[in-house]
């Protein structure tokens, strides 16, 4: 928790200042709506991405087949994100990680990977508002949920993954950020950046240029 005399209190996420009435909040409820909608969206691009490894006669559009011609690369991108060990587990950890920070009980068991998803995300999103309120790793759970999701959402889309801009923190060190990243904390002295102060800083790439 924030405390009330301390001087702009951010958002642990996206490090945003938080409004008057969320001083007691460790991130806003922004960045607690879309973790929400991040969370619903998953059972439904599951299933999405495993329509992408039905045999499918005569596809065209990039999709990923079943068949013996398909290409493996791409299938073992999906295969990985939906096997176990994949985004249900790492989900799974999460939920782990809240149950026992609230002090209640392990999960009990909900059958295949795809009902466990369903109880883990149901679990998550009723839980969310003291998750982004209290939790303490509520920033590491945000970052892989995003991870996931967009990971996930790439697959079933076909979309590139967004480009890696590196810039220079103020100590000297490189924060490498995509145009989504909400914030970035440089892990060298500490600084927090918000989404703007990212694209205030200098590309690293130009000043390895210009040293050189």
């Amino acid at each position: 928790m924030h405390d009330r005399d301390a001087v702009n209190p951010v958002c642990t996420i996206c490090m945003r200042g938080l409004r008057d009435d969320e001083w007691d909040r460790l991130a806003c409820r922004i960045c607690q709506d879309r973790g929400t909608a991040m969370l619903s969206a998953l059972p439904g691009l599951y299933d999405q991405l495993g329509d992408l490894l039905e045999p499918g006669p005569g596809r065209g559009d990039g999709r990923v087949s079943g068949t013996r011609g398909a290409p493996l690369p791409c299938s073992l991108h999906v295969l990985d994100l939906r096997a176990r060990g994949g985004l249900v587990t790492v989900l799974a950890d999460w939920e782990a990680a809240v149950r026992d920070e609230l002090g209640y009980t392990a999960a009990v068991f909900r059958g295949d990977l795809r009902q466990t998803l369903a109880g883990v995300v149901s679990f998550l999103t009723a839980n969310a508002p003291w998750v982004y309120a209290s939790f303490p790793a509520v920033a590491d759970l945000h970052r892989e949920l995003r991870a996931l999701h967009s990971h996930a959402a790439r697959m079933v889309t076909g979309e590139q993954a967004e480009r890696k801009v590196r810039v220079l923190c103020g100590c000297g060190a490189t924060l490498p950020f995509t145009v989504s990243t909400p914030g970035e904390k440089c892990r060298t002295c500490g600084t927090q950046y918000g989404h703007a102060d990212l694209f205030d800083l200098p590309l690293a790439d130009r000043a390895e240029r210009s040293a050189a």
